[in-house]
């Protein structure tokens, strides 16, 4: 009997790290991409948290949507910030502030996004590299007695702290018109949700650390206890061999899973302008080892993100 020859896949994923982060080649990402290919850059993606894609020029604003939601569901641009958007687009724009710390997108609302899709659009002539964390290993590789006390945590997370606003103090006249506005658009609307501190992932069933800076404090505890645990936990995450880096380039594209991981857009570039194009597929509501789900305090997002099925 005559051996059928297997075809090789087009989708090559070169890993980059031990812990995260791969690269893929082969791939002209668009709407048009057939599901087995979408099945492996997803497959991929939940081995790896974050992919990223060279040279893909070709993407604009109606196709890099047009892609991510094969993914899953698009949720809007953002919450809160609307002025800007392009469709489901988020700009992230350097002008309006430099999302220069640890966070996941978006988890002050209690159905924290899946999946990030950003594309690079003007980059500048040095810095401006992005380094995502794993947050699966950051919780696997924590001692017992620290697993059995963030397995039982939950956390206040709260759009009160808006990572991306905080005022650069190196610019001259101070204060920044255009970060002040972002500013008051980022917290238009108030939002706080609960959620746990050790989410199980809906796809893998791992467990990951939900936590990052939109954090306002731990549920029981006192603010100084809450600032010390928290800072522990996040050295876990931000651990370097726990991390990868990108340095971006012209048609660059990078894809992350937003429910085991933490980035961080590092501000080395000076003034130079920096625009990337952000699109998020829709999440569901986190849940704890024993079954909790987030509870939401004050907001309503289901305006924002439709619940998956």
């Amino acid at each position: 009997m005559t051996a059928i020859p297997q075809q090789k896949s087009a989708v090559d994923v070169v890993k980059l790290g031990a812990n995260i982060g791969a690269r893929i080649d082969g791939v002209r990402l668009g709407g048009d991409l057939d599901e087995s290919t979408v099945a492996e850059i997803r497959s991929a993606l939940l081995a790896n948290k974050v992919v990223f894609f060279h040279d893909q020029h070709h993407l604009d604003e109606t196709a890099q949507q047009e892609f991510a939601a094969l993914l899953g569901d698009l949720t809007l641009a953002h919450p809160t910030t609307r002025s800007r958007a392009i469709g489901n687009i988020l700009p992230i724009d350097s002008d309006y502030g430099k999302a220069n710390s640890w966070h996941t997108d978006v988890t002050f609302v209690d159905r924290v996004p899946a999946i990030s899709v950003l594309r690079a659009v003007q980059l500048p002539s040095y810095g401006g590299s992005t380094t995502w964390a794993n947050t699966v290993t950051a919780y696997e590789s924590l001692p017992a007695p620290l697993k059995a006390l963030v397995d039982e945590l939950w956390a206040v997370h709260t759009n009160d702290y808006d990572y991306a606003a905080r005022v650069d103090e190196t610019r001259t006249g101070g204060v920044d018109v255009k970060q002040q506005t972002h500013r008051k658009e980022f917290v238009s609307d108030l939002y706080e949700t609960e959620h746990p501190v050790v989410r199980v992932h809906p796809e893998t069933g791992e467990r990951a650390l939900l936590l990052g800076h939109f954090v306002k404090r731990f549920v029981g505890l006192h603010s100084p206890e809450s600032q010390a645990l928290f800072r522990l936990l996040q050295d876990r995450v931000t651990s370097l061999e726990n991390t990868t880096r990108w340095q971006w380039q012209p048609g660059d594209v990078a894809i992350w899973d937003n429910r085991a991981t933490q980035h961080y857009a590092v501000a080395d570039y000076d003034d130079q302008p920096r625009k990337m194009h952000r699109v998020t597929v829709a999440g569901d509501v986190p849940v704890s080892p024993d079954g909790r789900r987030s509870e939401i305090r004050v907001g309503d997002a289901s305006g924002y993100s439709a619940l998956p099925a």
